[in-house]
């Protein structure tokens, strides 16, 4: 895939980009482990103050940068606005609580007598060069959610982002640099796919974390287990949205709407497969429905889109197949199920919605990436719990629900990084996110993601003879 920046609103190439050579990779890998060496000396104090520049540098930037965003990837500009904001929230965040996350800790001096010490302590030291695998979807968020806390823990970073997002991966390098981070801190690497390996597997690169698709999860993992490095991999995501009968329905049709065309409904958290009690079905379904098809679709850099096109053609044409395998099984498109009229330049799809979908259709098994939602009708707390945990992801869910029986039951059995109750799924800097079977492993944000990329350092004193 060429390195560069392709309107996904008109599909017009606007500016290409060459990827780095052998050379210039050697040149820049040295740099970071060199970097490193002095960086990792530095205190938390100094680490926030550089954090907390870069935080001012691109809320003053917010404008411009949004405008970058859509213009690469095709989300509505609002929505780019907000994702710069949250980016400079998470900076703020870590620059005020590493320092607290990854203090020392000291265990009891009965716990050190009994493990044979006078005293004892744990440490949380950086790991090093660390590489990230970014994804174009949220090409802002997705990596600094990454950097503050990596830079925070005083580890350096190597950006290999998506390459249809090249001019923010280089705002990002350029953002670091201004805020006054030692050359070398943070770096973009203009690399195709093909570069990964050769990079993961240079002995001056200590971990890895991507997020991305399935494959290229498993791609990575398998090169840095050959290695022995640290991986944290965030990958697909085919969330349910449960709605119960106890459930405010309004509401939750009104949220669902939101959660599942996000991002013009690529998100991995965004949420695919609706699950509705009975007794609510078709209240729900038709407000969903109607908040579904009364959506604005168009040039997403207007302030009254809602959603834009998709980020690529193979995008859609991925999408249209899920589509169309589904409808020609036997689902019925409530809304939707096919490209809107008037909008042939771009990539666009019409916010849509699936009745009727059975397992053997490939859309009750793959990831939707796009505003198609899948409904289905359930007859009770197990017939749900049963169809929410049918799939091989397991990144995040959503229910909706009254019913203290239902939470604790959702809280013990969904096979889920998350759950939301009468809200829909966000990331947020102070909680953990990520998620299980084949949606990765690993946690980012919070105290647990700061941590993924530390050496964990037990220190153990002798008790004096006698003692």
């Amino acid at each position: 895939m060429p390195i560069a920046t392709v309107n996904p609103a008109n599909g017009e190439t606007l500016k290409t980009f060459e990827a780095l050579g052998a050379e210039e990779i050697e040149r820049r890998l040295a740099v970071a482990a060199a970097t490193f060496q002095q960086y990792r000396t530095t205190d938390f104090a100094e680490r926030a103050r550089l954090l907390g520049r870069a935080a001012d540098l691109l809320e003053q930037d917010q404008q411009d940068i949004a405008r970058t965003m859509t213009t690469e990837m095709g989300k509505p500009v609002a929505a780019a606005r907000a994702e710069a904001a949250k980016c400079a929230k998470a900076m703020r965040w870590y620059a005020a609580n590493a320092a607290e996350l990854l203090a020392d800790e000291y265990p009891s001096d009965d716990e050190a007598k009994d493990a044979g010490a006078s005293r004892a302590s744990v440490h949380y030291r950086p790991i090093g060069v660390v590489l990230a695998v970014m994804p174009w979807n949220f090409p802002l968020w997705q990596v600094v959610r990454f950097a503050a806390p990596a830079l925070m823990a005083g580890n350096v970073g190597l950006l290999k982002h998506a390459s249809n997002v090249p001019q923010t991966a280089l705002y990002l390098a350029d953002l670091f640099k201004r805020a006054g981070f030692p050359e070398g801190c943070f770096q973009t690497l203009l690399v195709g796919s093909d570069a990964i390996e050769g990079i993961l597997r240079d002995r001056r690169v200590a971990a890895v974390t991507l997020t991305g698709s399935e494959p290229a999860g498993r791609s990575v993992a398998s090169i840095a287990g050959d290695e022995v490095k640290k991986t944290v991999l965030e990958l697909g995501g085919s969330d349910p949205y449960v709605v119960m009968a106890s459930a405010d329905v309004e509401r939750a049709a009104k949220t669902a709407v939101t959660a599942r065309v996000q991002n013009n409904g690529q998100s991995c958290i965004a949420a695919k497969r609706f699950i509705v009690h009975t007794d609510v079905y078709d209240a729900f379904v038709e407000r969903f429905t109607a908040g579904m098809a009364a959506l604005a679709v168009g040039d997403p850099m207007e302030e009254s889109t809602d959603v834009g096109p998709l980020a690529s053609e193979q995008g859609r044409a991925d999408l249209e197949e899920l589509v169309d395998d589904a409808v020609h099984r036997g689902a019925r498109a409530l809304c939707g199920g096919g490209r809107p009229k008037g909008l042939d330049a771009g990539w666009y799809y019409t916010p849509t919605v699936l009745a009727g979908v059975t397992s053997d259709m490939r859309i009750h098994h793959e990831e939707a990436f796009g505003p198609v939602a899948t409904v289905y009708r359930v007859a009770d707390l197990d017939e749900a719990v049963a169809l929410a945990n049918d799939t091989p992801f397991g990144l995040s869910s959503n229910v909706w629900t009254r019913s203290d029986e239902d939470v604790q039951r959702f809280v013990r059995d969904i096979e889920a990084g998350g759950v939301f109750f009468n809200g829909m799924t966000a990331s947020h800097p102070a909680l953990p996110f990520g998620g299980v079977k084949r949606s990765g492993y690993g946690r980012e944000l919070a105290g647990h993601g700061i941590r993924e990329f530390c050496n964990i350092t037990t220190v153990w004193h002798a008790a004096e003879p006698g003692g």
